[in-house]
């Protein structure tokens, strides 16, 4: 996870503002839930809610934030849940993987020859 710090300096390096307002809001119940925080705003509803509170570049710091601590990805509020309990790690029946399944990452048939 980054710092609060690292949060701001991406969004000055990509918006040219550290939206420290978006970065406190997204991480303030990590005090009283941990690491299952990103479960409450660490996905694509809490993206819009950020856009509702202050605005579309505002919501676009939000996806800076949630892609720097989800691997990359902007879950969805379900796949937030599953990411807090078993990590990016998750396998499932069919050999997907939590982070391949998100990203829509197919493997190329023609890779197996």
């Amino acid at each position: 996870m980054a710092s609060f710090e690292e949060h701001c300096e991406d969004c000055i390096r990509e918006l040219g503002k550290p939206y420290s307002n978006v970065h406190r809001w997204l991480d303030e119940l990590f005090k009283t839930l941990g690491p299952k925080h990103r479960d409450a705003r660490h996905h694509t509803g809490g993206v819009e809610e950020v856009r509702q509170k202050w605005g579309n570049e505002a919501a676009r710091a939000a996806e800076i934030h949630i892609n720097r601590d989800c691997g990359g990805i902007i879950p969805s509020k379900e796949e937030a849940q599953m990411f807090s309990l078993f990590g990016p790690d998750i396998v499932y029946p069919d050999g997907r993987t939590f982070l391949t399944d998100s990203l829509n990452i197919k493997e190329d048939d023609n890779d197996a020859n």
